[in-house]
Formats: structure tokens, sequence, C-alpha cells
């Protein structure tokens, strides 16, 4: 009986070691996925993103927080693992890194011409590529190169809607090239129908501002006028920028205008201190105190809607000492008017009634906006941001935080505002009295109508080809439009 016993006792002592061992392996599946996240440089960031972001600050948190759970951050590049979290709707949240976040920030653009380029398709079937606006200290300017001009020739390569048509081969050139090569040789006709050569190189970094044009049209400019109108076209809403606003609106105050356009084609949004500092000069006496932008956030932030609608209150509208008090204001829009641009069309109507008209195209369609949440996020980091230190910014996530209305409750449409005067962006002219846009405005504030608009300028040649390719522009980017609230959070 005793050996039995000692027998048995013996049995369980060799099975202790084995149960130690099978204990002390870890799963093979675990063991590969704490490898993989050891592997991932951006894994916590990745969490960050998911935990903290979308689970708090995210519009559609409640519609994405579960399936978030089970997406594998290591599965993915940190640009897919965004893209992946978000709600089907979602077509306007985006991130970026800190050189970018920074680019934005200051105005600086590393590596460009300091131009925009489009195509004339819209309302004028021409597939050349136009310049669209040029920056004060593009590489082109020395040159003669303005809005209006046409390139033609790359290092003697055809780009041109000619006889031969505006073909994927052209395309494909221009789209792998003109962005890419520092030096290149172009040939353009100017808008005076002149043509030029020349070898350029782009700069290395070219400070921009937001007010890229300021004037007064004088009554003698056009026929009909009867006194001067303010002409600002408004690129972006930039924080950092404030003073652009602040110099063109005083200019246009201490010139006595009344009526005003706003060219806000281009413009694809920005920084809510921007448009509360543009809405202090805009708009009418009788808004002084009340809001122009209501927030509604997610379920779990819905205490903030009630907190910004109060700030609206005494921040975004208020009494300025420079203040127009217009009797008319003009928007121009287009597909590239988006977000701040729409809201503060939108926050204006309440207040302007028919002094407020839109001419060219129907906007973007942007009702939304974001927080800026910086990764990472310690209390030291948060300092550092906020005194406009990003030495240690790695990230920077923009999801869609808050959908706008104006004081009516309001929304801006998702397929856009349309213009009360369709008109297509006139690329054949500069900035001015000839533009096709500008010229509506100034016509509809002369006589009270808006002209019979030609879709073709009579002086430009009808183009060769029917059909042809497009070339990507700004507002193709799925998420265009980049209105953010002030705070930066974390």
């Amino acid at each position: 009986m005793k050996v039995k016993k000692y027998a048995r006792f013996l049995l369980l002592l060799c099975w202790l070691p084995a149960l130690f061992l099978l204990q002390a392996c870890p799963d093979p599946q675990e063991k590969e996925e704490q490898e993989r996240i050891d592997a991932d440089p951006d894994y916590q960031a990745k969490v960050f993103l998911r935990d903290q972001c979308m689970e708090v600050f995210y519009y559609w948190r409640d519609e994405v927080m579960a399936r978030n759970k089970t997406i594998k951050p290591y599965n993915y590049d940190i640009y897919e693992y965004f893209d992946e979290l978000l709600y089907s709707r979602d077509r306007w949240s985006w991130m970026c890194d800190r050189e970018d976040y920074i680019a934005d920030e200051t105005g600086v653009i590393s590596g460009t011409w300091g131009v925009s380029i489009g195509q004339a398709i819209e309302g004028y079937g021409d597939y050349g590529l136009h310049i669209r606006y040029i920056y004060p200290g593009s590489p082109f300017e020395s040159h003669g190169v303005t809005r209006g001009a046409v390139l033609t020739k790359m290092d003697g390569f055809s780009v041109e809607d000619d006889d031969q048509g505006f073909t994927s081969e052209k395309a494909k050139y221009f789209n792998d090239n003109f962005y890419s090569k520092k030096t290149q040789t172009f040939t353009f006709r100017l808008a005076d129908g002149t043509e030029t050569t020349f070898t350029a190189t782009m700069k290395d970094n070219l400070q921009t501002h937001t007010n890229l044009i300021t004037r007064v049209i004088q009554p003698g400019d056009y026929p009909g006028l009867t006194r001067p109108v303010g002409y600002f076209h408004y690129l972006a809403f930039k924080a950092n920028f404030l003073d652009d606003i602040a110099q063109s609106m005083t200019y246009f105050h201490d010139q006595g205008i009344r009526d005003l356009i706003v060219d806000l084609r281009y413009n694809g949004g920005g920084d809510s201190r921007a448009s509360d500092t543009l809405m202090t000069y805009l708009a009418p006496s009788s808004a002084v105190g009340k809001p122009y932008v209501v927030r509604h956030h997610n379920s779990y932030l819905a205490s903030l809607d009630k907190d910004y609608s109060d700030e609206a209150n005494t921040i975004a509208v208020g009494a300025n000492a420079h203040a127009l008090n217009l009797d008319h204001i003009y928007f121009i829009t287009g597909a590239g008017s988006a977000s701040a641009s729409e809201m503060v069309i939108n926050g204006l109507k309440p207040y302007m009634g028919e002094k407020l008209q839109m001419v060219g195209d129907t906007t973007y369609g942007k009702p939304n906006g974001m927080y800026v949440l910086m990764y990472p996020s310690t209390k030291d980091d948060i300092k550092r941001y906020n005194n406009d230190d990003f030495s240690r910014l790695e990230w920077v996530f923009l999801p869609i935080c808050f959908f706008n209305n104006n004081s009516r409750g309001e929304a801006i449409p998702e397929t856009g505002f349309v213009p009360d005067y369709y008109c297509p962006d006139d690329l054949y002219h500069d900035f001015g009295v000839g533009e096709a846009a500008v010229k509506a405005c100034l016509t509809h504030l002369s006589t009270g109508a808006y002209p019979s608009v030609s879709p073709r300028p009579a002086s430009v040649a009808t183009p060769r080809s029917k059909s042809g390719y497009r070339v990507d522009t700004e507002e193709d980017r799925p998420n265009y439009g980049s209105y953010r609230v002030r705070e930066r959070f974390f």
C-alpha cells in the first residue's frame, strides 16, 4: 500500500515539471503578435489615434468604435490605418506629419514653382494647362507669367491642347515631371498672346501670404460704377496670418468701401481664428453679439455644443472699429471653395439677405470641422505646442469632430452651395475687371442684373480637341477642405 502511494507521489512529481513547462511556453499567436507590435515604430501613435482621437472626439464614434477595436494596427502603415478607422460617410478627415503641419502653419512652401495649374474644361472644353494663380516671388514671375498664361512645352516636350488634343502622354509627362524636376525649360503663351521660353529652378522655400490680392476698383474702371468697389482674393484661413486680413480690411475701410467682392474660388478653408477675424469686418452691425456658427458634436461630447455657441456670441461676431458695414457683398466660388469659406458664407446669410450674392460655380460641400489632435501628447509636449514649438511633434490627426449650422440652424449642403449666378472659371484673364466672375459681380452691382454669359471670351480661339485628359488639382483630393477650430488638443 505504501509502495502504491509512493509511486503515485513520484508520478505527480514527474508531471509537475511538465505543467510548469506548459505554463511557461507562450502562445505562438500571441508571441507573433507581440513581435509585430514591437516591430511597428508607429504602434503607440496608432493606439493613441484609436483610443484617444476616434473614441473621444470623432463625430461618428458610436458608429465605428466597436468595429475599430477589431482592426489590427500593425497590419497597416499609419496613413492606411487612419483611413481604415473612418466611417463610410466620411470623405473629409485627414492627417499629416510634422513637416506638412509646420508648412501649413507658417505658409512656407518647399520645393515649389509658386503657381497653381488648372484646365478650363468646365464651360470652355479646354484641356490646356493654364496658370490659375501665381504667388509673389514665384520663379515664373520675372518672366511675365500671370494668371491667363498657358504652359505649352516642358523641356521641348509639347503639353499643349493642339491638333493632337491633350493626350494621355501629355498628361502623364506633366504629372511625372512638373512637380518633381527641379530645373526645367518652359514655354508659355502669355495672357497677351505672346510666347516666352525660359529656364527656371524651383524655389527651395517660398514664403506665401493668404491675401493674394487687395485692390480697389474705381468708378472709371468699369462702366456704370458710381463708387469704388473692393476686391479681396483670399486663399486660405490661416491663424498665423490674421494680419493679412486686418491689413486688407483696414485698407478697404479707409477707402470708404461699401461694396466688396471676396474671391474664395480656391480657398479650401483653414483655422477658425481666421474665420472669426474675417467675420468681425464683414458682418453687419445687426449681427454683433450673435453667432455665425453653431457646432454639433458626438453624443459623448454633446455638452460642448452649447459652449461653442456661447463662445461664438462673444468672439465670432463682434464690434470692430474697421468693420466695413457693407451694402453689398459678392462671393466668387468654385469647386475649390470649401469648409471655412462655406461656413463664412453660410454664417452671413441670415444677416445679409439679398445683399449677399454668390457668383461662380458650386462649392465643394464641407459642412463640418476638426480639432487639431497632436501626437505625442505628454503635458510637456502640450506646453511646447501651445508655444509653437513642434520639435517633438510626430503626427497630427484631424478627424471630423463636429458639424456646423448657422444661427438659423441651416447646414452647409454636402453637395455644396449653388451660386446665384453660374460662371465657369475664366482662366484666360488675370484677376480684374476683364475676368468673367469679377465682371459679373460688377455688372450686377452697376445694373441690378447679371450678364448673359458667353462661355468663351471672344478673343480666345476655339480649342481643337473636344475631349482630353485631366490633370489633378488641389480640390481633387478626397478630403479637400481643412477647416479646423483653433484648439490644439493633446
